[in-house]
């Protein structure tokens, strides 16, 4: 009968590569201090190294980001290059202090670069929309067709400039909407600069009856423009007949004011014309057909 113990000395043994078996002996030989010795001082110092690397880090690229844009602020008085900057400085720092704290752990930040280097290229290929909004925007602090807080039309909205991003550009509107539009679309378009001047020219056109008096028309609106104070006297105001149209003769009025009283000026102007066109009888005439029949013609209306 075979017993357990023949049965064991049938079985044979287990064998294990050298490597194994001494990982296996320090395994069993390790204690505590062992323990923190080789492993718990060395990649735990090296993990808050890391992790000391990366704060301040963050740090050190927000306070020099800030230091940049200042630096460009006074030379340049341009707070939309300002920002822009700022954001391409905030994150080259962030970028070197990551590559730092990645070499502190023991990673090999050679191949790193050169995957970022590649996974960049397949981004910019994936991106290629972004990366044409970046070069416009790039191209507009350039060239500086506006600044923060002047008032444009770019990209078919218009609205105040609040601040110019790396790919957007942001608007407020007169109604207080805000308005993002790529900086590619706002480059391909034109852009109207309404605030770039000190002076701006307001057009009106007054619509009077073939019946009024012109030259009376012409002396309210005269003395309506010399009155406002608002209105420049130098370039001194047009005002002449523009158009004989088909049931109105058009008054082509144009004075100049500062670029900041635009709107206001405007407003109060064609409520002191309407006034003044009443009191002194010019009427304003409607959109009307005049219909002529012939004398032997009957006309008759019937009640719906």
């Amino acid at each position: 009968m075979t017993t357990t113990a023949d049965k064991a000395k049938e079985t044979p043994e287990l064998t294990l590569p050298p490597e194994a078996k001494e990982i296996i002996s320090d395994v069993k030989n390790l204690d505590f201090q062992g323990l923190l010795h080789d492993w718990i001082i060395p990649y735990g110092t090296k993990l808050l190294i890391a992790i000391a690397i990366f704060i301040i880090g963050r740090y050190l690229a927000r306070f020099f980001s800030r230091v940049i844009g200042k630096a460009v602020l006074v030379s340049s008085k341009d707070e939309m290059l300002q920002s822009f900057v700022m954001s391409i400085a905030y994150f080259l720092f962030l970028l070197i202090t990551i590559i730092a704290t990645l070499s502190q752990l023991g990673i090999n930040t050679s191949s790193l670069v050169a995957l970022i280097g590649a996974a960049g290229l397949a981004i910019g290929l994936a991106l290629q929309n972004s990366l044409q909004n970046f070069a416009a925007g790039v191209m507009l602090l350039i060239f500086k067709p506006f600044k923060k807080g002047d008032f444009i039309e770019a990209g078919g909205k218009s609205g105040k400039v609040e601040q110019m991003g790396i790919l957007m550009l942001e608007l407020r509107t007169g109604d207080n909407k805000t308005v993002l539009i790529p900086n590619g679309k706002v480059f391909a378009d034109s852009i109207t600069n309404y605030s770039r001047n000190e002076t701006r020219r307001i057009d009106f056109i007054f619509d009077i009856s073939y019946e009024s008096d012109i030259e009376k028309a012409k002396e309210i609106i005269a003395q309506i423009l010399f009155e406002d104070e608002n209105v420049l006297h130098y370039p001194e105001p047009t005002i002449a007949v523009g158009n004989l149209a088909a049931s109105s003769v058009q008054l082509f009025v144009r004075p100049w004011v500062q670029t900041n009283n635009y709107s206001s000026t405007q407003f109060a102007i064609l409520e002191k014309v309407k006034i003044g066109f009443d009191k002194a009888g010019i009427s304003i005439p409607y959109n009307q057909l005049d219909l002529h029949l012939p004398a032997e013609t009957s006309v008759t209306f019937s009640k719906s």
